[in-house]
């Protein structure tokens, strides 16, 4: 009997916390428990068989989050098409040509709208797919705090503007992370996800052509690795050719992005930055080479990051839940 009377305690309190996340608008594990349980479930099989068919779709699903989030906070509006007034985020620079893994989410939303109609937003089925995402390609799993609601509008300026650029310098990271509401340990943390993924050749080629392209080579290692990447990437053309951001294990969720960014094979201008500048403290080379040598700590910080970049902008009271997530309702 006692027994019984702490579980049925327990089962009190779980639903009471889900109704008072439900009343306050609070971000919360628990949101879909009684709404829709299977939710995360469909989300999990969609992802594992969409990586299994095609492994680049983790590292798709993770830049959509962080690209959903730096614009207008996490809140779907990334996946809005142009339609009557709105301007996409789609076309915008950073993204245009170069964000996928929209018909993912399509056929998760899909899927949800049978099971759950009208209740898993799209900006929640973009924060648990990440995850999703990461763990697939081998990285860390954690909880996902749901009840986000989906945006009534997009922002093509804000696209253009607060997404970091590839180029972008150690002192324009950090203070774009900043602006968000982000650390340096962020940033740091959060950049490794390019352990995974690839990028066009227009997006590092400046790297390669410049007046004296070997200027910043610091050895042999990074002498070869430029040579490769200009054997891949030539100076007239194929600007949209993909190469690995981590050319060692690119389908594999690891610490050894930075490892090596250390050895001076970083493909990114953004990504180099981590090594050849830093703050006075030298915070950011400090963690480069903590995460290279502890891959459990990089893990660590990358959760924590993650939980708290979902958290940015998000909508609980204002917005709604798409029933297509390309188009408000």
């Amino acid at each position: 009997m006692e027994r019984f009377s702490v579980l049925f305690f327990l089962l009190l309190f779980t639903s009471a916390c889900v109704q008072k996340a439900k009343a306050d608008g609070i971000l919360s594990t628990y949101y879909y428990q009684e709404l829709c349980p299977i939710a995360e479930e469909i989300i999990r099989q969609h992802v594992e068989t969409e990586v299994y068919q095609d492994p680049n779709v983790a590292a798709q699903l993770l830049r959509l989050h962080f690209h959903d989030c730096f614009v207008m906070g996490c809140d779907a509006s990334i996946l809005l098409d142009d339609f009557e007034g709105i301007e996409s985020e789609k076309n915008a620079g950073p993204n245009l040509n170069s964000l996928r893994g929209f018909e993912v989410i399509d056929r998760m939303k899909y899927a949800l709208e049978i099971a759950c109609p009208g209740i898993v937003s799209c900006a929640d089925i973009i924060a648990i797919a990440a995850r999703d995402a990461v763990v697939s390609r081998g990285g860390p799993s954690w909880e996902v705090f749901l009840g986000r609601k989906d945006s009534l509008k997009a922002s093509f300026y804000e696209a253009n503007k607060r997404i970091p650029a590839p180029n972008s310098t150690l002192e324009i990271l950090i203070a774009n992370f900043e602006d968000h509401g982000l650390e340096i340990v962020d940033l740091v943390s959060l950049s490794g996800a390019h352990t995974i993924g690839r990028s066009r050749c227009t997006s590092f080629k400046q790297r390669l052509y410049n007046p004296q392209p070997f200027e910043e080579v610091w050895d042999v290692r990074q002498h070869e690795y430029f040579q490769l990447l200009r054997s891949i990437c030539p100076e007239e053309g194929h600007d949209n050719d993909l190469v690995p951001l981590d050319i060692k294990t690119p389908r594999r969720f690891d610490n050894l992005y930075y490892v090596n960014l250390l050895r001076g094979h970083s493909l990114l201008t953004s990504d180099s930055q981590l090594v050849t500048e830093d703050t006075v403290e030298y915070i950011v080379s400090n963690l480069v080479w903590q995460y290279a040598f502890d891959q459990r700590l990089f893990f660590e910080h990358f959760v924590n990051s993650m939980i708290k970049m979902g958290n940015i902008g998000v909508l609980t009271v204002e917005g709604e839940v798409r029933h297509n997530c390309r188009y408000i309702n």
